[in-house]
């Protein structure tokens, strides 16, 4: 969207310190209000219960529901990659009013399975979010280490050349209607602003959900102190990853 590397990393650190902003904010709501339910409680608060009983309702409808659903199916989809039979395009049967994949069902187990888990207890489900989250690091690390220390041919000093100089391509059509890359431009002003903006809605997606921290400031020992901190530090770290994970995405994709 932004084309060009410069941009590229901006748009990963604006994101991030928008990110460690809200988190900051939240920490802060968190140790004036140190109970259960998050955005439900400061917005209770900060204006009456009927705003936070929409919220609440919403939050349980489609917001929490969506993304929970996109995270599920996003987890079939890249199992598939291990195991075909598995993923979203893997058909079983016809419903009637819907065609059933294996990649579905897949989704629903695994929701199924880990809201048991979550329902049983902060122990249980922080036993499941250590591994989850250790595994995840761990991965993006050795992509990030292993990207800069074992690339074969570096694309760093190409993808750099037009810096901070946003790009876009304008393309022409072929003789069967397909866009072949004709001629990039420098972008500035509102198609800038408009392109960055269209850019955020990835990064933005990737750094959501920090807030779902402060659902269990109740149950949480000391929260007043650990919610905000916790918040700060999560938020600080997954914005150092997002950022080194595309400079090395600059270093070893041409």
């Amino acid at each position: 969207n932004v084309g060009s590397a410069g941009w590229l990393i901006a748009v990963w650190l604006i994101t991030g310190v928008m990110t460690l902003i809200a988190a900051l904010s939240y920490g802060e709501l968190s140790a004036m209000f140190p109970r259960a339910g998050g955005q439900y409680v400061y917005l209770k608060e900060a204006y009456n219960p009927l705003i936070g009983f929409l919220y609440g309702w919403s939050f349980f409808a489609v917001i929490q529901t969506g993304t929970i659903a996109a995270v599920g199916v996003a987890f079939s989809k890249f199992l598939a990659y291990l195991v075909p039979e598995l993923g979203n395009n893997y058909f079983l049967f016809d419903a009637g009013i819907v065609k059933v994949y294996s990649g579905q069902l897949v989704a629903i187990v695994i929701i199924v399975l880990l809201t048991y888990v979550n329902s049983r207890g902060i122990k249980e489900g922080k036993f499941i979010q250590t591994i989850f989250t250790s595994a995840k690091l761990l991965a993006l690390l050795g992509l990030i280490v292993f990207g800069f220390v074992l690339v074969k041919d570096s694309f760093w000093a190409e993808n750099w050349k037009t810096g901070f100089t946003a790009m876009q391509d304008f393309g022409v059509k072929d003789a069967v209607g397909t866009l072949q890359p004709s001629t990039w431009i420098g972008i500035s002003g509102s198609a800038l602003i408009g392109a960055i903006a269209a850019a955020m809605v990835g990064s933005i997606f990737s750094s959501d959900a920090w807030n779902n921290v402060t659902f269990i400031a109740g149950e949480v020992k000391n929260p007043k102190k650990n919610i905000g901190l916790s918040l700060f530090l999560g938020t600080l770290i997954v914005t150092i990853i997002y950022v080194s994970a595309n400079l090395m995405y600059v270093s070893v994709m041409p």
